[in-house]
């Protein structure tokens, strides 16, 4: 696997989609998948693959008649403030499906005398059906928000690993933070 280096602004080096890859469209197991940023017309099919994914976690359907309409209207509160990008499985002419999502939400630091806020960023909501976590789209999702991190100048990137998730983030150069984060549960 070849990798390609992040080492501006102090992020770790981030493992490319896999063999074949050009940029964020590859093939994988003779199935063309890509990874692009997602808007207002993704909203529903974010919410149903959000679904279809607890609902694989889980091993049945999970009863939630007004599920979508709260997934679209945590969307319109947080759309402003995060960036979100999906991958899909399909082609242009058969359509593509949501296989995949990641999300970061943007800090912008209050400024002080002699220096300026940083940003840095949170990534969350990441989450790929079971059939394509090996076809490389955690990894082509994971990039798309460090080039992002990259290009808006983020100071630090930040996340809450699962524990099933915390070796794919350490692999991608992610580390401990240390005992500095206090949390407030309520």
């Amino acid at each position: 696997m070849t990798e390609t280096t992040g080492a501006a602004n102090g992020l770790s080096s981030i493992p490319d989609p896999g063999s074949g890859a050009r940029g964020s469209e590859w093939e994988h197991g003779g199935r063309r998948l890509r990874v692009r940023v997602a808007d207002e017309r993704d909203v529903a099919g974010l919410a149903r693959l959000r679904r279809q994914w607890l609902e694989e976690r889980a091993g049945r359907p999970v009863a939630d008649p007004g599920f979508e309409e709260a997934f679209a209207a945590w969307w319109r509160v947080e759309q402003p403030r995060r960036a979100f990008w999906i991958a899909e499985a399909g082609s242009e002419r058969a359509g593509y499906t949501p296989i995949g999502s990641i999300n970061v939400l943007e800090t912008v630091q209050m400024p002080r005398p002699g220096g300026r806020g940083t940003r840095t960023g949170q990534v969350g909501n990441a989450f790929v059906l079971g059939s394509f976590a090996e076809a490389g789209v955690p990894r082509a999702l994971l990039a798309a928000v460090v080039a992002h991190a990259r290009d808006r100048g983020y100071r630090r990137l930040m996340l809450a690993p699962t524990a099933g998730s915390t070796a794919f983030y350490r692999r991608a150069g992610f580390r401990p933070a240390g005992d500095t984060l206090l949390v407030l549960e309520q």
